[in-house]
């Protein structure tokens, strides 16, 4: 039971901060459950984006479904998930009680404002960390930058190919890539 408290209250704490969507909570995320908590490690924490990228829903709360799946289960998924959306449906009822009442002022324009540039500035780290953690050699250049430029370019190609089938593109080349490393090193050490 303490488990799963534990579980409910992190992610309580976790979707008090959750401006900006799923990008910018992965610092958040990092330093929470893999830099101080150690339930995930680094690379489980950018799988579990990367899945929780291309399944319905929003990316913060996926990792956390799956962050309490991997500490407690199925009950530990609906601890951490219902932790996740607390604060925020809390924290919407209210700004949707009274933003419409205040909305116009100039002080919370300007407080808008102010969030939406530091949420970029936490996309950007968001960004770069997923960089530096997944482009690590020629061919993760390569394919990031087809996959970059068949998406940032793609109304300017004959045939548009939607963000899920360039997921699966990719996964299935680095499957085949991986294939493909794997049975040369298997030749290589036969040789020796």
């Amino acid at each position: 039971m303490n488990r799963l408290l534990d579980l409910y209250w992190t992610f309580v704490k976790i979707g008090c901060v959750t401006f900006g969507g799923g990008y910018a909570m992965l610092p958040i995320l990092e330093r929470e459950l893999a830099d101080k908590r150690h339930w995930t490690t680094l690379d489980e924490l950018r799988d579990y984006f990367s899945i929780g990228q291309c399944t319905p829903g929003v990316i913060a709360m996926n990792v956390s479904t799956f962050i309490g799946q991997k500490r407690g289960g199925v009950a530990g998924a609906l601890a951490a998930t219902t932790g996740f959306l607390t604060a925020p449906i809390v924290i919407i009822m209210v700004i949707a009680a009274f933003l419409t009442n205040f909305a116009d002022l100039a002080v919370v324009q300007h407080a808008f404002a102010g969030i939406r540039v530091c949420v970029c500035v936490l996309i950007v780290q968001a960004v770069l960390r997923l960089w530096k953690g997944s482009v690590v050699d020629a061919f993760t250049l390569i394919l990031y930058l087809l996959v970059f430029v068949l998406n940032a370019f793609g109304s300017f190609l004959p045939v548009k190919l939607p963000a899920a089938v360039l997921v699966l593109l990719s996964g299935a080349a680095g499957l085949a890539i991986s294939l493909r490393r794997a049975a040369r090193s298997g030749k290589g050490g036969e040789a020796k």
